[in-house]
């Protein structure tokens, strides 16, 4: 079933960002970032202990805080990111998906656009 051309919709590409907008974008940016290094912080002495073995809970959580170490390893400061004391594969799984989460909602931050009102009030019509 084709549709006429009146029943297509004409995306238009969405108006770039105010700077306002912008600047809320690197405002929340910044404070996800210092929460995520205030968290590495707290954690890594409480985390990275000789004596505990490591699994999965750990490992999503050291995957998801260890973006935050780049800023110190940057600046010199010798910052633990992987429990070498671990069970292994349920850990490393944890730690892979801890990452990828971290990942996720920084980009979704970054990338994230609300829609407009006029972009919500374009919407597919059903054929009657």
């Amino acid at each position: 079933m084709s549709l006429s051309v009146s029943e297509q919709i004409t995306r238009t590409a969405p108006p770039p960002l105010s700077k306002k907008q912008w600047a809320i974008k690197i405002v929340a940016v910044v404070l996800f970032s210092l929460c995520l290094g205030f968290g590495h912080g707290w954690a890594a002495p409480r985390l990275y202990r000789p004596d505990r073995v490591a699994g999965f809970h750990v490992g999503m959580l050291q995957g998801a805080m260890m973006p935050a170490a780049l800023v110190p390893l940057l600046m010199g400061k010798d910052l633990p990111i992987y429990a070498p004391n671990n069970i292994g594969r349920g850990y490393n799984i944890g730690y892979i998906l801890g990452v990828n989460s971290c990942g996720t909602l920084f980009f979704w931050i970054v990338f994230w656009r609300p829609r407009s009102r006029r972009s919500a009030e374009c919407g597919v019509r059903s054929a009657e």
